[in-house]
């Protein structure tokens, strides 16, 4: 079948909507499971629709052009678009709309992928039956659709950097070389965070602590940077562009309050905390990896521990990380660093036996490297089942793990050693009054949630509050200073034009409000006043605060709040649309 037949339904009179459909076939991910021709016949009749079609790739440039050749040609004032999730192509279609010249939120993404032929791939009639109905309700949307400008704010040229780790370092420097002020607060007496404490590291050869050196230095180079230490952010007011925030410095200080455009937080993480007792943390000679680095950091020549000389060294992996019923997420640098630290005991002695009980070894990248090496130079590496971790004891002077080894003759061993540590990785720092301040939301594992981690990696649903560094995830320093740099970034796109643009798609008031506060007591983002019109209460909502989550909207008494961009109205016809009631014509008004 040519995947870009198209049918062009009767002529409608030009009092009616005129819109364009496009089903895509995605190359086979949606029309393997779904009979997109029956879904384009099905709707081609419907009230408004003047132009539909099927199409291979919807996204791909050649379409994307013809849907512009369309919407001049046919003069269509609505576009629905049926093909994947919204998350990945809304600003795709949005920018064919504006190319156009039709107003970008007159476009409905209809997702037929992953709500549809991707759960239903063992019943394509009930795929295109849903298929059908979904494409109904984007058509429905957008037969009630209106042109909507985004919201235009004026921005200040100055970001507050949260946290003075390396990556709160690299994105102040990146800030500064942008042409913005930039206050960097740390509520530690110091900068450089765990980075800072560390000596050399793979691959640059570099301590840690000479890193955090050089970059103290780059901010103490650049009068643009003020740096507070000692000092939380305690308060946040205003819209994004313009947010009033108070800083907290050392007790009998006065709080400093500053305007600026957005903030960035790299408040980092802490390390897993063993219990007394796990894997025998508490028993004399059992450490935990960061205890271990700092020893081996603070000492030159053979290695030694309580003034005995250490010969053998158990590594025990995953202690807090992928643990069912705890932290299930993998820390992804602890077996790099547990390599690294390995090789660097091995170059001052290669008489030291060393032995690594792992379940799942992950050196990724130029990180390979080290791993080759520690093997290159004795270390040996025991592999453990997942439901039959390691044991630690001590019997007499001497510490014993005990392991079941799955990749030999899977027999149980019996391991004395000088040495036990633990390979403990990352949690999220304790952020409870930053985190409820900013409203930040965070992700199944406790640290802060990005939008998406490909499309928006840094940006959080709060506009112009970006995150960075561990802060978001597990990271190395090399992944925490790109998140940072792409931080910078995003701010310098927020803030040099002068002006933002927000989405439009936020709640309104109409006239039938009479102030009770329902709305303002469930808003999450605090964007609703009572304020007094012609001697009436009434609510306000602030269009740069909301978010356009509608939480609101059904807790008015009054039924006098909607959501700009998806109505009482246009839900109600979506929802005819999806049951397979075709809706009532609509007049241009």
């Amino acid at each position: 079948m040519d995947t870009e037949e198209r049918v062009t339904p009767e002529e409608p009179t030009d009092a009616r909507r005129r819109i364009g459909v496009y089903i895509c076939h995605c190359g086979g991910n949606i029309s393997d499971f779904v009979d997109v021709a029956a879904v384009r016949d099905a709707v081609a009749g419907d009230p408004g629709v003047v132009h539909v079609e099927t199409t291979l790739f919807a996204c791909s440039d050649a379409t994307q052009h013809d849907m512009i050749e369309q919407i001049h040609q046919d003069g269509l004032d609505g576009l629905v678009v049926a093909s994947c999730s919204p998350k990945l192509h809304v600003p795709t279609f949005r920018a064919v709309a504006r190319r156009a010249g039709l107003n970008q939120f007159q476009y409905t993404q209809v997702n037929i992928r992953e709500q549809c032929s991707w759960v239903h791939s063992d019943d394509r009639a009930g795929a295109t039956d849903k298929a059908t109905g979904l494409v109904r309700a984007g058509i429905g949307h957008a037969s009630l659709s209106v042109p909507l400008d985004p919201v235009t704010v004026a921005t200040v040229p100055a970001a507050l950097v949260v946290g003075g780790g390396v990556a709160g370092l690299r994105a102040a420097v990146g800030l500064a070389e942008l042409g913005l002020g930039v206050t960097l607060v740390e509520r530690a007496d110091h900068l450089g965070g765990a980075v800072g404490e560390l000596g050399t590291m793979f691959p640059s050869g570099l301590a840690g602590r000479d890193l955090v050196a050089q970059l103290v230095d780059e901010v103490a180079a650049r009068p643009a940077i003020t740096v507070l230490l000692e000092t939380e952010l305690v308060a946040k007011s205003g819209t994004f562009g313009n947010y009033e925030v108070t800083l907290r410095g050392p007790a009998g200080s006065e709080p400093v309050t500053q305007t600026v455009g957005v903030l960035v937080i790299a408040t980092g993480f802490d390390s897993y905390e063993p219990a007394l007792g796990e894997f025998g943390y508490g028993i004399d000679g059992v450490l935990t990896l960061p205890e271990f680095t700092h020893l081996v950091d603070s000492s030159s020549g053979p290695l030694t521990h309580a003034g005995r000389p250490v010969r053998s060294i158990a590594y025990v992996y995953c202690v807090g990380s992928r643990q069912p019923g705890g932290n299930e997420y993998c820390s992804k640098y602890c077996c790099t660093a547990t390599a690294h630290v390995a090789v660097e005991v091995a170059k001052r002695d290669d008489r030291v036996a060393q032995y690594h009980l792992y379940r799942d070894v992950r050196t990724y990248g130029v990180y390979e490297l080290l791993y080759e090496e520690a093997r290159k130079r004795g270390s040996v590496y025991l592999k453990f089942a997942d439901d039959e971790p390691p044991a630690v004891t001590r019997e007499g002077d001497q510490l014993v793990v005990t392991t079941r080894d799955t990749l030999t003759a899977d027999a149980t061993l019996q391991i004395p050693v000088d040495l036990v540590v633990l390979v403990t990785g990352m949690v999220p720092t304790a952020n409870h009054d930053l985190t409820s301040l900013l409203k930040l939301p965070l992700g199944s594992d406790g640290f802060y949630n990005e939008i998406h981690p490909k499309l928006r990696p840094v940006e959080t649903v709060v506009d112009g509050v970006l995150i960075a560094g561990a802060s978001q995830g597990p990271k190395t320093v090399s992944e925490s200073v790109a998140s940072a740099l792409a931080a910078v970034a995003q701010s310098g796109a927020m803030l040099l034009k002068g002006q933002a643009e927000l989405n439009p798609l936020v709640a309104v008031v109409d006239d039938a409000c009479a102030w009770c506060g329902a709305c303002a007591s469930v808003c999450p983002y605090d964007a609703i006043e009572q304020v007094e019109i012609d001697g009436r209460a009434v609510a306000r909502i602030s269009p740069t605060a909301c978010k356009g989550c509608g939480g609101c909207a059904p807790y008015c008494p009054n039924e006098a709040i909607n959501l700009l961009g998806v109505t009482t109205d246009q839900v109600q016809h979506m929802i005819a649309g999806m049951a397979g009631d075709v809706h009532e014509e609509v007049l241009v008004s």
